[in-house]
């Protein structure tokens, strides 16, 4: 079984997508995590997140048993992660990785942006996280209060509506709902709510 999660910065598709999978015995992939390394990486060798052939090289050598989660969530690293997602090259260098991921048995749940467009379009479930851009915003703020790094609430959510607009209007698999996936709003809900609307979706489909 495959499970695609889309959504935008800060919506709870990432600890959805962990809850889900931990439940239903599939393997889970953040998607958004292979971004931010690949950011990181240029930021770490002294480069623009702009440079497409740094980018490209970075996403080629890319290794997910190697990554530091803590280091990869942070806010310069995810500003830098926004852009080089936009590089249609980078896209395409991490798109085979993630349909192999998806692919082995006994299935996967993969969080992202382009997961039920792009990467998977095929898949049994596909699940569209949103929440309004205040209340991302806030949720954003408190992770990072929670790692000790000083951002102002204003700035993270010009921050998120600066990455809303880039992910929307990107050419290379701009951020939108499939058109068989199951708005999932979690504005009002908690990660528990959260979780329990989900899984009656994928049950759902599974009695089908």
């Amino acid at each position: 079984m495959i499970i695609a999660i889309d959504g935008p910065a800060a919506s709870g598709k990432g600890t959805l997508g962990k809850r889900l999978a931990t439940h239903y015995g599939l393997r889970h992939l953040d998607t958004g995590l292979l971004y931010r390394a690949v950011a990181k990486a240029l930021l770490d060798a002294g480069h623009s997140p702009n440079n497409q052939a740094r980018a490209v090289a970075a996403a080629d050598a890319i290794d997910p048993a190697s990554f530091d989660e803590g280091a990869l969530k942070s806010h310069a690293v995810g500003e830098a992660a926004s852009l080089v997602s936009a590089i249609p090259d980078v896209r395409a260098a991490l798109l085979a990785f993630q349909r192999s991921f998806a692919a082995r048995p006994p299935g996967a749940v993969l969080d992202g942006r382009d997961i039920g467009t792009v990467i998977c379009p095929n898949a049994d479930v596909k699940i569209f996280v949103t929440a309004t851009a205040q209340v991302r915003a806030h949720r954003r703020l408190l992770e990072f209060q929670r790692r000790g790094e000083p951002v102002d609430e204003a700035a993270v959510l010009a921050d998120i509506l600066r990455r809303d607009e880039r992910d929307m209007s990107r050419a290379a698999a701009p951020l939108k709902q499939a058109a068989d996936a199951h708005m999932l709003d979690t504005t009002e809900l908690n990660a528990d709510a959260a979780f329990a609307q989900a899984a009656e979706l994928v049950e759902r489909v599974r009695r089908r």
